[in-house]
């Protein structure tokens, strides 16, 4: 039995540091993120009100002028998107494939802030189990140093992932609801593209 239960100190043990490599990983990435996602928070608000307002007097014949009204240059995936689907206009097949590959590569696009959401307490945790075992193995033999030392990285690697879930949960969140919103913009102008043949 004490080979078992040394074999799995051990294992546990050596986790560790790829635990704290992974933390530091996925807190810098998610950094990164929080900073892209104040940009895409302003373009997605200007983009949300100018759709609004065009989609209002949309319909069947006014696509091509839909289209010309849309602004010119690098744009965000729903302006490129709706051109695509008015210049397929008639072909249902090639406009069903349109949609689908917008709401993938939305999709895609949460994939980190769905992945930080989840391994943020995941690692967090597993950093604040992996290092009790030592402490409390202070706290038997009376090292208060070393027990102290195994604490303060329990409850900073707790933190830290606490925080790495929290920026992918806010970013998974807002990013959901814009990609909704285009969605239905979109779904409605390739429905319109279908009836216009």
């Amino acid at each position: 039995m004490n080979l078992i239960s040394n074999t799995l100190y051990w294992i546990s043990t050596g986790l560790l540091v790829p635990v704290i490599v992974l933390l530091i990983f996925f807190f810098i990435r998610a950094l990164i993120l929080l900073g892209g996602f104040f940009g895409h928070f302003l373009q997605a608000r200007k983009t949300g009100r100018m759709l609004a307002q065009k989609v209002k007097t949309l319909n069947a014949e006014n696509l091509n002028e839909f289209v010309a009204s849309l602004p010119e240059g690098k744009q965000p995936m729903v302006i490129n998107t709706l051109r695509e689907i008015v210049a397929e206009r008639g072909n249902d097949a090639r406009l069903d494939l349109l949609v689908s590959e917008y709401e993938i590569a939305a999709d895609r696009n949460l994939s980190l802030s769905k992945t930080l959401t989840k391994m943020g307490p995941i690692l967090g945790l597993m950093g604040t189990l992996i290092p009790m075992g030592p402490a409390l193995v202070g706290l038997a033999q009376g090292d208060i140093a070393s027990m102290a030392y195994n604490m303060q990285v329990a409850f900073a690697t707790t933190v830290v992932g606490l925080v790495i879930s929290a920026i992918g949960f806010i970013t998974q969140n807002n990013k959901e609801r814009w990609y909704v919103e285009d969605l239905s913009v979109i779904e409605f102008v390739a429905t319109l593209a279908k009836s216009s043949k």
